[in-house]
């Protein structure tokens, strides 16, 4: 007897649909065979459905069972087909009957006491369910909130084998499981951490206000103590609230690489991803025999914070390029190419120096200029040149260390930065997502028009600083950004000169 569930397959944090087909044969020997280009722990799958099916009190069938998982060209990974094979072979083999096969997805591993273990990317299986007009997804039930975010599906939340094998011959019914998205905005939403607490350090404040403005990419460099990373871990309390839209996205990554807490339904705030500078390329990018996500899609409309900069390898740096140009970072592989999403912020924090005190007025640095030289030879300069801010951190003095007034709040900062972000709406259209930052060529010579003041400015600063052709957009962005903060319609001259300001690191690394 044949039997056909539907299941998914996950590339990349894309879901591809599945079919778990299980022939049941009437005479032969017993035994199962899987085949349709199974993984190391989808071939195991066999033993564990096996025995959870005997130890909750469930017949094996008698003869030889093959089970096909097609598209056989597409590679399969993973436990999650433990529940559609076991519900197969229950179907094929005439322990149950089911007219409900064809309306849901099912995806999820088994105990070997048939409890029903979660999966990775509940939220894609979802998705894929809508798209296919199906009714639902049958999901553990430590996958179920996740999986209802998407209130077109039914999200049918089962924690053992019995159940799912009650819902689909219709003997136990089971409610979706409903999950309020404003609810779970409202309570992961807040930070423990306020740009009040920072003291000093106005300059790289405003260098951190325009950053999250308009999108741009930041290099903190100073002295050990300083407050670089004090500010890095406080720029994500002034960006704007993550959209749903937004949030969604953020989540299928994280659901995917299967870094979602457990009962967890969205990423409610923007990711903060801080690498280790060991870290290796595929954990920084991604990768792996079937690609996994790497840190830079970890931090999918968030914050990617590289500190200790030039500790990173170079040849892993290098990698960076690409997707700090593009948003996105494409894997190959032989059987084929995967991409994840990769808009982020790039923070970056560095010392000047391999002793890390050569702007330090309080202490004296002893590293000679060649040292000097090769530790700033660590980070290339075209990765350099991609990184729209470069500002220096100063120690901070002892009577604002000391000072009991408190900076802006990062409620405060948050509302500039709203301003200014609503202001790039309206430019760019209402429902677009562009910022400053990733203005192509084209729509800089539209939206960036200089006045001779500014014209001159900018010219004399390519001239003498010897500015790249890609410095000299980024100064235009940079500049549109300063003036949507101010609220002007037109870039002025003040404006090019404080962009100017943070390009000055270029001659020396």
């Amino acid at each position: 007897m044949l039997a056909r569930l539907h299941s998914v397959a996950l590339m990349g944090i894309e879901a591809i649909a599945c079919e778990v087909e299980v022939d049941v044969a009437e005479r032969g020997y017993i035994g199962s065979t899987i085949v349709g280009l199974p993984d190391a722990a989808v071939k195991e799958s066999v033993d564990r459905v096996q025995t959870a099916l005997v130890n909750c009190g469930y017949q094996l069938p008698r003869h030889k069972s093959v089970i096909n998982l097609a598209p056989a060209d597409v590679k399969k990974e993973g436990p999650a087909f433990d529940l559609p094979i076991a519900l197969g072979v229950m179907v094929a083999g005439g322990l149950i009957t089911s007219d409900r096969t064809d309306d849901y997805l099912v995806a999820g591993e088994l105990a070997l006491d048939g409890r029903v273990r979660p999966v990775k990317g509940a939220l894609s299986m979802a998705l894929l369910a809508v798209q296919r007009g199906m009714r639902g997804v049958v999901l553990p039930h430590e996958n179920a909130s996740e999986g209802a975010v998407v209130s077109e599906a039914e999200v049918i939340p089962v924690s053992n084998l019995a159940e799912a094998v009650g819902f689909l011959t219709g003997e136990l019914e089971l409610e979706p499981t409903q999950v309020e998205i404003d609810r779970v905005f409202a309570e992961q939403s807040n930070y423990d951490v306020d740009f009040a607490e920072v003291r000093g350090q106005e300059h790289a404040k405003r260098a951190l206000i325009i950053a999250a403005a308009g999108g741009h990419n930041v290099l903190l460099i100073g002295p050990p103590g300083a407050g670089k990373t004090m500010l890095c871990k406080r720029l994500p309390t002034i960006l704007p609230p993550l959209t749903l839209a937004e949030s969604l996205e953020t989540t299928r990554v994280y659901s995917s690489a299967g870094q979602l807490k457990p009962g967890q339904s969205l990423m409610a705030r923007r990711p903060v991803r801080s690498p280790h500078h060991s870290a290796s390329g595929p954990a920084l990018v991604g990768g792996g025999t079937i690609p996994q996500a790497g840190e830079i899609s970890l931090a999918h409309h968030g914050i990617l914070f590289l500190d200790e900069f030039p500790e990173f390898p170079r040849s892993i740096l290098e990698t960076l390029r690409q997707p700090l140009e593009d948003g996105v970072v494409n894997i190959a592989r032989a059987y084929g190419s995967v991409s994840f999403p990769a808009e982020f912020m790039m923070v970056a924090a560095m010392n000047p120096c391999p002793c890390g005190y050569l702007t330090d007025p309080r202490r004296k640095c002893k590293c000679t200029p060649p040292q000097i030289d090769r530790y700033l030879a660590r980070v290339s300069g075209p990765l350099i040149d991609r990184i729209d801010i470069h500002v220096e951190v100063p120690a901070v003095p002892y009577r604002e260390l000391r000072s009991p007034r408190d900076g802006p709040s990062s409620d405060e900062l948050r509302d500039q930065v709203l301003r200014a972000r609503q202001i790039q709406r309206a430019r760019y259209g209402p429902d677009s997502t562009l910022l400053n930052a990733r203005l192509s060529s084209r729509r800089v010579k539209q939206h960036c028009p200089l006045d001779a003041a500014g014209e001159s400015m900018l010219r004399q600063a390519i001239t003498e600083l010897g500015l790249s052709a890609r410095a000299h957009d980024k100064i235009l962005r940079m500049a549109r950004t300063i003036a949507d903060l101010a609220g002007e319609a037109h870039i002025k001259a003040d404006h090019v000169a404080e962009a100017i300001q943070y390009r000055r690191l270029d001659r020396q690394l």
